[in-house]
């Protein structure tokens, strides 16, 4: 069942440090960072993006910020002595293939498991998660409904946890 928004906004203003912070590694201004933190809760409750879990909302919000602090950039390019548009492209790329948390046992068991995931459920992990596209968007470009998208993330979420809980399960 998908967060509901009282609980989107309690998860993110619980990680509102770590996402403002995200944004102002690029923006450089703290005034900005937060205004683009609160743009990213905004379009949490209003866009039509729903979010499974904790880890679902706090992954879209992150390369959200990120994105949103290089598109203020881009708009103020003649106003600030920010980064070149090719650095802040490679910027947002690397930043879409990597974390800044540190990997621990369980994203090493989760990387383990995806490694398994047949090809066209690893695109539709890719594109809902790594791309940060609306399931509708998804839908779209697979060819699918948007319920069935979430029918097939949900068992995909399932699969994954199983297989994580049993890689780091004791015995």
């Amino acid at each position: 069942m998908p967060l509901d928004h009282e609980s989107i906004l309690r998860h993110l203003f619980a990680a509102r440090q770590r996402l403002s912070a995200a944004a102002f590694l690029v923006v450089r201004d703290a005034h900005a960072a937060e205004d683009i933190f609160q743009n990213v809760a905004l379009k949490s409750v209003t866009k039509t993006v729903f979010f499974e879990h904790e880890g679902a909302l706090l992954s879209w919000a992150t390369v959200s910020a990120k994105r949103e602090a290089i598109d203020w950039l881009r708009k103020r390019k003649s106003e600030t002595l920010g980064l070149e548009p090719d650095v802040l492209d490679l910027l947002d790329r690397e930043w879409q293939t990597k974390s800044l948390a540190p990997e621990g046992p369980r994203m090493v068991a989760l990387r383990e498991c995806l490694e398994g995931v047949p090809a066209n459920s690893r695109r539709l992990l890719e594109l809902r998660y790594f791309d940060g596209r609306p399931c509708q968007e998804v839908a779209e470009m697979l060819g699918a409904g948007v319920e069935a998208i979430y029918q097939r993330l949900s068992r995909l979420h399932r699969q994954l946890k199983q297989c994580v809980d049993q890689r780091l399960s004791p015995s």
